[in-house]
């Protein structure tokens, strides 16, 4: 569900120092976008495909890799045209969960301290 191998290079590739800032952006801007799916789901593809498109990037990005899958399946099916076929609640879900795992394992695995 996490990719700690990618946590890693990105920790090494930003410095330890900034790191915890990345993550703190990361979590805070992924939040925001994950409450805007719950609180106001897109119903058509123009508006779920981009949503979807920005959390893949961002959860690729820091490892987490099940919820960047998901959302990576969630994009291709919005482009072509079934963003009835994706379930939103699956991508709020994957979401909370990498959450929870990667802020109880975090301090064992890399610099970040929650």
């Amino acid at each position: 569900m996490i990719d700690w191998a990618q946590i890693k290079q990105l920790e090494d590739d930003i410095g330890t120092e900034d790191f915890g800032d990345v993550v703190v952006l990361f979590l805070e801007e992924v939040d925001e976008a994950v409450n805007q799916l719950a609180e106001n789901p897109p119903t058509d593809a123009a508006q779920m495909a981009p949503a979807l498109h920005f959390l893949k990037g961002s959860a690729y990005n820091l490892g987490f890799s099940a919820f960047a899958e998901y959302c990576s399946q969630g994009e291709a099916l919005a482009e072509n045209g079934q963003a009835g076929d994706v379930d939103l609640a699956k991508v709020i879900d994957l979401y909370g969960e990498s959450k929870r795992i990667f802020m109880s394992e975090a301090p064992n695995r890399c610099s970040f301290q929650p």
